[in-house]
């Protein structure tokens, strides 16, 4: 599944000029659907130093940078650790995919411990997500025809619906493929994939259109019969541990 990972990739972590709580693979690795050629999508979370919070300059608590390694492209982004638990708590299913990652980088007891509070942050409205990132890559594929941004919407879409029926963050698409009812040609357009990261999608256009159609429908009533809460149940749980790491950090 990761062929293009066959680099050692802890160097990276430890050129950071902060500590890294993690740092996970995301992207089409984390997807299931990478390319020969597909970049590595690294995130993750470092911590700032206390001064750096408290003094009168605002700290830049993102940090992002591409560059090429062993002839592979790498995109790093990480948060600091308040920012990525204020963005865990604004329903973002794209930084839990990221924490839950199973492709680990780095890890340490803080991850595992902030893993372990995942649960307490979903709701119902995380659907509001999936929907909108799916829309988002919809109209990218109606503009390019490419089949990237076609799987992405399939992808997200599947995994809005799964998250809803199960309260379980599952980004994998062909994972996803035995949990929810999905396009029989899936299968075929994620080998399509790996033999190119970009070109044109070869489908019946009214087809995919209806599928996607059918999919947002069966998210909506997913969201509607789901048993996620309407609010995080976590907050308080979440702040402690962050006041905790930051001053043991």
């Amino acid at each position: 599944m990761i062929d293009t990972l066959d680099i050692d990739l802890t160097p990276v972590v430890a050129e950071q000029p902060d500590p890294v709580l993690f740092a996970t693979v995301s992207g089409a690795h984390l997807y299931g659907f990478p390319s020969r050629d597909s970049d590595v999508d690294l995130r993750g979370v470092h911590l700032l130093p206390t001064a750096a919070l408290v003094g009168l300059r605002e700290p830049a608590e993102t940090r992002s940078r591409m560059w090429d390694r062993d002839g592979v492209e790498m995109d790093l982004v990480t948060h600091d650790l308040r920012k990525f638990v204020r963005l865990m708590l604004r329903r973002n299913g794209y930084v839990l995919e990221q924490l839950l990652s199973p492709l680990v980088v780095h890890t340490g007891d803080a991850h595992r411990e902030l893993a372990a509070l995942a649960p307490g942050v979903l709701t119902g409205h995380h659907a509001h997500h999936y929907r909108g990132f799916a829309n988002t890559q919809w109209r990218l594929f109606e503009k390019t025809g490419e089949l990237k941004p076609l799987l992405y919407t399939f992808r997200v879409l599947l995994t809005g619906v799964h998250l809803m029926r199960s309260g379980e963050v599952q980004a994998h698409l062909p994972t996803l493929l035995g949990e929810v009812d999905a396009p029989a040609y899936l299968p075929e357009l994620i080998e399509a994939k790996a033999r190119r990261e970009h070109g044109d999608a070869d489908v019946d256009h009214a087809r995919v259109r209806a599928d996607v159609e059918r999919l947002h429908a069966v998210l909506d009533e997913a969201q509607q019969t789901t048993s996620l809460p309407d609010a995080p149940t976590a907050y308080d749980a979440l702040h402690d541990f962050v006041v905790r790491i930051r001053l043991e950090g």
